[in-house]
């Protein structure tokens, strides 16, 4: 057992990592309570505002593709999404849901850089508030730790 090398990587990084997040305006209420709590980690952890992109998009459905842009620029050592989709009366949240999440999980498993899930999916506002700053947490600041420990672990595998 000695023998086997775990690789993790929770530390500080300062200004030695780039962070866009893209967050969604469509539920805003919500989505605003998830980026300053992603915001509020990223300072925590050492990263300087101006190591930070933030790109806003019209809703959950254009997340990807901003994503995508991001990604192109190579500038960047991880991605944040950032979104609240509710569900309503009709089938289209299980449209938005479907699509907002695959395209990200394509991204992040061809992108090589991390690219986080941050985008909640719930039945109600009742959920989604919980989600993003009260007893359970806050699922925005969740994803921003997320996202150093990847970049952590990347930079030790790639050492």
């Amino acid at each position: 057992m000695s023998d086997i090398k775990i690789i993790e990587q929770k530390a500080a990084f300062g200004d030695a990592v780039k962070i866009a997040i893209v967050a969604s305006q469509f539920n805003s209420l919500i989505v605003d309570r998830l980026y300053a709590g992603a915001i509020e980690t990223l300072q925590r952890n050492g990263v300087e505002d101006d190591a930070i992109t933030v790109v806003k998009v019209p809703g959950a459905f254009e997340i990807p593709v901003a994503v995508r842009a991001l990604l192109n620029k190579n500038e960047y050592d991880a991605v944040v999404t950032l979104g609240a989709i509710i569900r309503g009366e009709t089938p289209h949240f299980d449209f938005i849901a479907h699509e907002c999440t695959r395209g990200i999980g394509q991204l992040a498993i061809t992108a090589g850089v991390p690219v986080i899930f941050g985008v909640l999916t719930v039945d109600a506002v009742e959920q989604a508030m919980r989600r993003s700053g009260a007893a359970k947490g806050n699922k925005g600041a969740e994803a921003a730790a997320a996202a150093l420990e990847m970049v952590g672990v990347l930079r030790k595998i790639n050492a």
